[in-house]
């Protein structure tokens, strides 16, 4: 018979039906009920043994964790909690799961624990509802850009540009660092690894997509990056998935208009089709709250948060109106930011940005023309000479969710810029030759894909929404 998975069968109303079940006992409880998910659905299916007529040895190998295949009939069920039950007729133990050592018993657990144990914590309730919310929001990502006739675009893992200009990358050699080969200068001899030259895994494929939508029109890459940032905060890892659309002729009002258009987009998408997951962390976050200091609690639920983003328009603010807003407001002047704005020119915090979202504008901002010396050196120069047409998204709760702007594409003022800022023009001579032949306004954005899956599931720390967190000293599993 033919394997139904669980999420099917309980959205079925077909009773008296002979079923075949396969997946993992979450409980067993009385000899007699099997709490059993099989990772479709957040939730379980309850299945009733008749224990006066199974083997007790088989009995005693329903443990939490063991893999089962269970066929019976669907009925009715007489209990509360569940509208419908699988009344046993034969079970077969698949997968052993021995009590006393399985970590992922039916209790609480804290996050730390589950990340020490995160070949396991995917069978929770929590990391399964995040795990397919990451899933349903893939999908979205992808069907938005297709549906609106942009081209995938697989940037290089590899390269030999830093596109940030930040210098903190991971080196890529085969050189072996206990005998590295050496010139007369005591310089290490690159010529004599991998790729002869030095490079680096890539931090952001926005360059090499820039060089695509010069000829295609619309691209997007979504792939991993990685960042050598030595920072232990809830917002930021080592290697993450980024999603960076470029479009040709657009400007920067274009770019404000499809980040907006996307971000609503996807998140539609997993209100509609992801309901019952949803449910599971919007209440598991109103259940967290109730814990904390009243000050501390979110103003927010998460099905709040998710609408709020959806129905309202965004804010479009200067980064000049944004710093007088700053300024002047209550927290600054009452020294309860932790940085506080003095002046034109200060690089905002997300204190600053959330300000502006939650308790200022209440509703999502978008942030353009900031100070040309606190952004990228490929940021197109405004005609006053000391602002970018830079954006950046703010998001309840989060704060910056969308860096982007719009692409320098004068040649002559990107030299400048990549020379004022001691960047070699031959690492990027491929780039600027773009500038050389066909130039024209272009634009895009980059969104750290699991920013999103950790604003869309309500959960604390980034490390909890993507499968196997890199982070600095941790490269587990």
């Amino acid at each position: 018979m033919k394997r139904t998975n669980v999420a099917e069968l309980l959205s079925s109303d077909k009773f008296l039906q002979e079923v075949t079940l396969k997946g993992w006992v979450r409980t067993f409880r009385a000899n007699r009920f099997i709490a059993l998910n099989d990772g479709s659905t957040i939730n379980n299916i309850q299945c009733v043994v008749d224990f006066e007529n199974t083997d007790e040895s088989i009995l005693k190998r329903i443990t939490t964790g063991a893999a089962v295949s269970i066929k019976g009939t669907l009925v009715e069920s007489l209990g509360r909690g569940q509208n419908m039950e699988v009344k046993v007729s034969t079970i077969e133990i698949l997968g052993d799961s021995n009590p006393e050592e399985y970590p992922i018993q039916p209790k609480k657990h804290s996050f730390e624990f589950l990340r020490e144990n995160a070949h396991l914590r995917i069978r929770t309730n929590t990391f399964s509802a995040v795990m397919r919310l990451r899933s349903a929001l893939s999908f979205a990502v992808h069907n938005y850009f297709i549906k609106n006739g942009f081209y995938n675009f697989h940037a290089p893992i590899i390269t030999g540009s830093d596109a940030e200009g930040a210098g903190e990358m991971f080196n890529v050699t085969t050189l072996d660092v206990e005998n590295l080969p050496k010139k007369e200068d005591g310089k290490v001899d690159r010529s004599k690894d991998f790729f002869g030259k030095t490079t680096n895994l890539t931090v952001s494929g926005q360059l090499e997509a820039e060089t695509y939508a010069m000829a295609l029109g619309k691209v997007y890459t979504f792939g991993p990056t990685f960042r050598a940032e030595n920072s232990n905060t809830t917002r930021h890892l080592s290697e993450f998935w980024m999603i960076e659309p470029e479009v040709a002729f657009n400007n920067l009002d274009d770019n404000m208009d499809l980040a907006e258009d996307f971000i609503k987009s996807v998140i539609s998408y997993v209100l509609d089709n992801c309901k019952d997951d949803l449910a599971f962390l919007d209440n598991r976050l109103t259940q967290e709250d109730k814990s904390k200091p009243a000050a501390q609690r979110n103003e927010m639920s998460l099905l709040e948060k998710l609408n709020f983003v959806v129905e309202n328009n965004f804010k479009r603010v200067s980064y000049t109106e944004a710093i007088d807003i700053l300024r002047n407001c209550k927290p600054n002047k009452k020294k309860k930011f932790q940085y506080i704005i003095n002046e034109w020119g200060a690089d905002l915090q997300s204190e600053h940005e959330r300000f502006l979202v939650e308790k200022h504008f209440k509703c999502p901002v978008i942030l353009f023309d900031y100070p040309a010396n606190i952004k990228a050196f490929y940021m197109r120069l405004n005609e006053d000479g000391k602002t970018v047409r830079a954006m950046d998204v703010l998001f309840p709760g989060i704060g910056e969710i969308v860096g982007g702007s719009q692409r320098e594409e004068r040649l002559d003022v990107l030299k400048q810029k990549i020379n004022e800022l001691n960047i070699d023009e031959k690492e990027l001579w491929w780039y600027l030759d773009t500038r050389k032949f066909g130039t024209a306004v272009h634009s895009g954005f980059g969104l750290g894909f699991e920013r999103l899956v950790q604003f869309t599931t309500g959960m604390g720390n980034i490390r909890d929404v993507i499968p196997y967190p890199r982070t600095p000293q941790n490269a587990e599993f």
